[in-house]
């Protein structure tokens, strides 16, 4: 089983779920019934076991002329484990790993149908924007991207769950905070990190193609938009969300975006790259946890 869930990195997935989480609780402003909660919950889960399974399945061969060298690299503490990318280390067989994404994402298919068949079309736009990612390695740094508008399927997904007609000016506001972050917080530094491994293969990301110094300063500035749209959300519950949410929820963005951020734009090293992934995949958690507080201290306020 420990080989499954290397090939899903179930511990970033798990992490990762706690955005659509937050996404549905700020926007519908308190928990939706249980039964729609424990679906939700179902869905978002194998969603997110499938997509990454679906991520190493498309790039296996890379994968192997990657790590032919050295082998792999150390990752992130999300992330580090003997088994990371079990097909390419040869520990799980691609029909195996067939298997296992298509048990997943059959389940991701009926839970999205179940809870509003619109999210259908969310669903298979992943799926097709994580090959295409996956596709595009070695042709464009601006499979960024399609990166973004993957991670952010989960949490656009979780607004049509609780919401059947939400406003597009709001969804716009929600996309682009999430591509922000994903792109400052989690794809240019997860490239930075296998800068050596990508340089190997031909792969053409931001780090290889501009440098450290121009990608150091994109990471700071995605992350800054992050921060400043994180100050609009509140528009879109119906929570009164006032100045202690905004100042929780900015300081949460200082400490795991900003600071790490900045830090890896002065020193440019492998390390606080690495430090940056994680610190960012933990903004997710704590915006939830934040929203969470105020959702319940709402009727005492």
């Amino acid at each position: 089983m420990r080989r499954f869930l290397a090939l899903s990195r179930s511990k970033h997935g798990i992490v990762d779920a706690a955005m659509p989480g937050f996404v549905a609780l700020l926007w519908l402003g308190h928990l939706p019934s249980w039964p729609v909660l424990l679906l939700s919950l179902l869905t978002a889960g194998a969603g997110y076991t499938a997509i990454y399974a679906l991520n190493d399945l498309i790039g296996v061969r890379i994968d192997r002329e990657k790590f032919a060298g050295a082998g792999i690299n150390a990752g992130y503490s999300l992330e580090a484990s003997d088994m990371r990318h079990p097909l390419a280390q040869g520990i799980l067989s691609m029909r195996s790993g067939i298997a296992w994404f298509a048990f997943w994402y059959a389940l991701t298919l009926l839970g999205a149908y179940l809870l509003n068949p619109a999210l259908l079309i969310i669903v298979l736009a992943a799926a097709a924007l994580e090959v295409l990612y996956c596709l595009l390695l070695k042709v464009t740094y601006w499979r960024t991207l399609v990166s973004g508008l993957v991670k952010s399927a989960g949490p656009l997904a979780a607004v049509f769950v609780v919401t059947p007609h939400p406003s597009p000016s709001l969804l716009l506001l929600l996309l682009a905070w999430l591509m922000c972050w994903e792109i400052g917080g989690q794809n240019i530094p997860a490239d930075w990190n296998d800068v050596e491994e990508d340089k190997r293969v031909g792969a053409a990301t931001i780090p290889l193609a501009f440098g450290p110094r121009v990608a150091g300063r994109l990471v700071a500035l995605a992350l800054t938009l992050t921060v400043v749209l994180s100050l609009f959300l509140p528009r879109m519950s119906p929570l009164a969300l006032g100045v202690p949410y905004l100042a929780t929820s900015a300081l949460a963005g200082v400490v795991l975006l900003l600071r790490p951020g900045f830090q890896l734009m002065r020193s440019h090293e492998h390390r606080e790259a690495a430090r940056l992934f994680d610190h960012a995949s933990l903004y997710p958690l704590a915006q939830l946890a934040i929203v969470a507080v105020f959702a319940l201290l709402a009727p005492h306020i």
